[in-house]
C-alpha cells in the first residue's frame, strides 16, 4: 500500500541525494505529496502531479517524479516545473518561486493527450497508434551510460553530463543466412 509517508520519504531521499530541497509551504507540499500518491495508486508509477499523464509508461516516462526536466528547471528558474524540488536560495526564502515555464515538448504533450482520450474511449484505438514514439538508444560520451528511450536525458543520471554529450547508437540486424 502506498502512504503519503512513503512518497515523502522518497522525495526527500531524492532531493537530498541531488541536492535539491522540497519546498518549504508544507500545505503546497502536502497537496503535492497527495497528487503523487493518487498517480501512483492510479498508474502504477508516480507521474509528475502537476501535468497530463496518459496512464501508458512509455509515454510517461519523462514525467516519472522526479521527472526528466527538474534538474534543468530547478537549476535554471530555482524550482521544477510544480514546484516540489527547489535549489537551496529558494527554500530559505532569498529567492522568490517563480512560475516555470513548461519544457515538456508540445508532441509529448499531445500524445499523453490523445492517449488519454484514447484510454477513455476504448472503441478510437488508431489515435494511439498514431501517437506510437520512436524508441532509440543513446549513450552518454562522458561516462557510457546507456538508455533506450525516444530522446536523450537533460541530464545523465550517473555523470551529470549534459543532454548534449549524449549520442544515438545506431543498430543494423542482419539476417544471416544458413549455410547449404
Amino acid at each position: 500500500m502506498i502512504t503519503l509517508d512513503s512518497v515523502r520519504r522518497r522525495a526527500e531521499s531524492d532531493a537530498r541525494s541531488r541536492g535539491w530541497y522540497l519546498n518549504a509551504d508544507q500545505d503546497f507540499l502536502n497537496d503535492l505529496m497527495e497528487g503523487l500518491k493518487k498517480n501512483e495508486e492510479r498508474y502504477g508509477y508516480p507521474s509528475c502531479p502537476c501535468r497530463l499523464a496518459s496512464g501508458k509508461f512509455d509515454l510517461d516516462k519523462d514525467i516519472i517524479c522526479p521527472c526528466d526536466y527538474r534538474d534543468p528547471d530547478a537549476e535554471e528558474f530555482g524550482a521544477c516545473y510544480c514546484g516540489l524540488y527547489v535549489r537551496k536560495d529558494v527554500f530559505e526564502g532569498k529567492t522568490p518561486l517563480t512560475p516555470v515555464p513548461e519544457r515538456r515538448p508540445s508532441e509529448k504533450r499531445s500524445r499523453a493527450l490523445s492517449a488519454s482520450e484514447v484510454s477513455a474511449k476504448p472503441y478510437a484505438a488508431t489515435a494511439a497508434e498514431a501517437a506510437k514514439p520512436r524508441m532509440r538508444l543513446w549513450y552518454c560520451k562522458q561516462c557510457g551510460y546507456v538508455v533506450f528511450r525516444e530522446d536523450p536525458p537533460y541530464v545523465c543520471p550517473i555523470c551529470k553530463a549534459k543532454r548534449e554529450f549524449f549520442a544515438e547508437i545506431s543498430v543494423e540486424t542482419s539476417v544471416l543466412e544458413k549455410p547449404a
